[in-house]
């Protein structure tokens, strides 16, 4: 009896030492991917990652939303993810970038507001300001233009009215206020019906969103783009998160020979930094 106890033990710790040296192996895997593709000098979105062997970037004209976001300046190669409250994210190994952009102490900047703010912003810098609205859940339109004339919504359930109860203020201070309202009454869902629908893969351009609209949702955003002979594309996507948090370009944790790049692809699953799209959708900003 003894014996045939000491062999069901040894039995089983060969196989939780087998199980365990398959979960050590997985883990350092994603602790530390490694990418010829990463440059760690470079400080914006382009020059961080370098283009594969017969494949060359897709040119945009100076001046667009395309060229803004792959432009996108980056913080030094090795910069942490921080949440909004000022602490670490649990999880630290699936970006090759921080991009430059505040993170608020809120908690309301999350994965979609995060996109939200980078399009406002641009359209604030090209002086399309009146460009920049979107809307609530509820499906009711808040612009900037309307707001920064002292307009505010008065919000009962899921009817929403707007009442001139301040004064006109144009000012970046109050745009700001501006984004946390709508960081606070829009999101994925939102965005997913407002925004116009991608239906063929060979549309897809830098800017188009890859997007589960819900309550909770996801989404990130196409920031790079290059193609070879054959007509095949490669993307890189950086997104916010939830919790509210420092927006960053993502790995590919699927192919590290192309990583940062992804090949994606319509109605696919999409593992993406450590958030999976199972339907993949994606829409473009107006």
């Amino acid at each position: 009896m003894k014996k045939i106890t000491l062999i069901l033990i040894i039995i089983i710790a060969l196989v939780f030492l087998g199980f365990n040296n398959r979960k050590t192996s997985f883990v350092k895997g994603l602790v530390k991917p490694t990418s010829s593709l990463i440059n760690e000098d470079g400080l914006t979105i382009k020059s961080r990652v370098k283009v594969p062997d017969g494949f060359t970037r897709v040119s945009y004209p100076k001046g667009s939303f395309q060229e803004y976001l792959r432009n996108y300046k980056l913080k030094t190669f090795g910069s942490k993810i921080i949440n909004y409250d000022g602490s670490e994210y649990f999880w630290q190994s699936g970006h090759i970038g921080i991009l430059e952009i505040p993170v608020t102490t809120n908690g309301l900047q999350q994965c979609a507001d995060a996109l939200i703010r980078v399009r406002s912003e641009y359209l604030w810098d090209n002086n399309r300001k009146d460009e920049i609205g979107f809307n609530f859940t509820s499906g009711h339109y808040c612009s900037w233009k309307y707001y920064s004339e002292g307009y505010r919504p008065k919000i009962n359930g899921s009817k929403v009215s707007f009442h001139k109860t301040a004064k006109a203020d144009y000012s970046k201070a109050n745009f700001y206020k501006y984004l946390d309202l709508i960081y606070m009454y829009s999101g994925t869902l939102s965005l997913y019906n407002e925004l116009e629908k991608i239906t063929s893969i060979k549309d897809l351009k830098i800017g188009d969103m890859l997007i589960r609209g819900g309550t909770p949702g996801h989404v990130a955003i196409i920031c790079d783009e290059i193609i070879n002979e054959k007509g095949e594309k490669r993307f890189l996507l950086f997104q916010g998160n939830t919790p509210a948090q420092s927006v960053h370009l993502v790995r590919n944790l699927e192919d590290s020979k192309m990583s940062p790049w992804y090949d994606l692809k319509m109605n696919a699953i999409i593992p993406v930094s450590n958030y999976t799209f199972s339907n993949s959708k994606f829409v473009r900003f107006k």
